[in-house]
């Protein structure tokens, strides 16, 4: 698969985010409760990456220092998936993806105080002109206010966990450092299901239907594509990445109207502030380039 990838790799990046772009459709057409759709979806994608080092003979060095503070990151990681599925429950897929969008500009604004840094002119510019277009959204889309707090809270968390993988990235493989957080996520979940004496997850068995959409959702949207996304980066610049990658909320936003529908139409205005938001993100990902 290695050497496709080489040969085909614009292809086989927006691929990739085709394929990403598909979790927020998944997290609709599943019909678990949020906090049930993200433990299973952790817990499969759990064992996939330990199949994959294990058939792989990838061996598992992590010293305990990196490994509970990777378990931490997966503390967030685990809240990240928790409002953005929520988010989509809620609301609709097009509104958690666009609030998803912004982590770019989060982490533009977070990025100075994480790495003692000097913010930039223009990353506070482009910040408020994020904030004014999800004004605008959100005050013509009042139905899905909790949508779009759930979505920026998923958003800004996502953003932190980067930060903090970029930490662990330098010493710990990808594939191991995610396997860990799904590990975090598993634990965190079951004793929240436990503290809540919401034995659902353990005694129940789940349609046939969410069981291969779960699989789909861990093993190809998750799992695969950290793997892919790890390999893809040495073939492509991490600006082709970064910019490819930004083009998410664009297919899963088609995506959605294709699959539901007028389920999925939203007003002009959340297409216009929509819109403005996207293309910041893109404009902020250039600027970044030319420096």
């Amino acid at each position: 698969m290695y050497h496709l990838i080489k040969k085909y790799k614009l292809t086989a990046v927006h691929l990739m985010v085709i394929i990403l772009g598909f979790t927020g459709v998944l997290g609709k057409l599943i019909s678990l409760e949020t906090i049930h759709l993200v433990w299973y979806r952790m817990g499969f994608s759990f064992l996939s990456l330990a199949l994959f080092l294990f058939f792989n003979r990838q061996p598992f060095t992590v010293s305990k220092q990196d490994f509970f503070g990777i378990l931490g990151v997966g503390t967030l990681v685990t809240l990240h998936w928790l409002c953005f599925f929520e988010s989509i429950k809620i609301s609709t897929i097009s509104v958690a993806v666009v609030c998803l969008s912004t982590s770019s500009l989060f982490s533009a604004l977070i990025e100075p105080i994480f790495f003692k840094r000097k913010l930039l002119a223009y990353e506070v510019i482009m910040g408020v002109i994020v904030i004014l277009a999800l004004a605008f959204v959100m005050g013509t889309e009042t139905m899905y206010l909790w949508g779009y707090i759930y979505g920026i809270t998923s958003a800004l968390l996502g953003t932190l966990f980067t930060l903090f993988n970029a930490k662990y990235i330098k010493k710990v493989g990808a594939a191991q450092i995610t396997m860990i957080e799904m590990l975090a996520g598993v634990i965190i979940i079951s004793c929240l299901l436990l503290f809540q004496q919401d034995f659902t997850v353990f005694t129940s068995s789940i349609s046939i239907t969410d069981f291969y959409y779960l699989i789909i959702l861990a093993v190809l949207c998750t799992s695969m594509v950290f793997v892919w996304m790890t390999e893809i980066m040495r073939y492509i610049t991490p600006y082709s990445l970064i910019m490819a990658i930004n083009l998410e909320p664009i297919y899963s936003i088609i995506l959605a109207l294709l699959i539901f529908g007028n389920n999925e139409l939203m007003s002009s205005s959340f297409y216009i502030g929509s819109s403005v938001i996207i293309g910041v993100v893109f404009l902020e990902g250039y600027l970044k380039n030319k420096q």
